[in-house]
């Protein structure tokens, strides 16, 4: 990455506080942030204070200190707001430094019937039966695995 792109970075604006933010909570490695672009009351975002596109480029110790800084701001969330659950996925790609959401959910809002389809669509198409056959399951594990 270059320096260039970092300085136009706003989560790297963030963590080297140049840029105003609602902080969650913080360690050493990773930062968790309110979104300025909320799906709904208490939504945020946990990021590396290194500038690191994707999540699975951090280092170990970095990794560890992400998710565990997400779960501890989960259980706030599960005790604070009451959700029937709480989102987490990573992203990168808009912004290109490591970032996870964390969204508190509840029944029947966007995300819910979000997922309700994706599990639709993720159970019926015949393509998709496909990838449950034995072989297929195999073939997939046998890729993923380490050698």
């Amino acid at each position: 990455m270059t320096e260039a792109a970092k300085e136009k970075c706003v989560f790297c604006d963030i963590v080297a506080g140049k840029a105003p933010a609602h902080v969650i909570a913080e360690d050493g490695l990773s930062m968790c942030i309110l979104d300025i672009h909320p799906y709904t009351k208490g939504h945020c975002l946990v990021i590396s204070r290194r500038h690191v596109p994707w999540w699975h480029e951090l280092t170990d110790e970095e990794n560890a200190s992400l998710f565990k800084l997400a779960k501890d701001v989960a259980g706030r969330m599960m005790d604070k707001f009451k959700p029937d659950f709480v989102f987490l996925y990573a992203r990168g790609r808009r912004i290109p430094h490591t970032h996870l959401f964390l969204i508190p959910t509840y029944s029947g809002d966007v995300l819910d019937r979000f997922f309700n389809a994706l599990e639709n669509f993720q159970e019926s198409p015949q393509m998709l039966v496909k990838l449950q056959e034995p072989d297929a399951m195999a073939e997939a594990a046998a890729l993923l695995s380490k050698v």
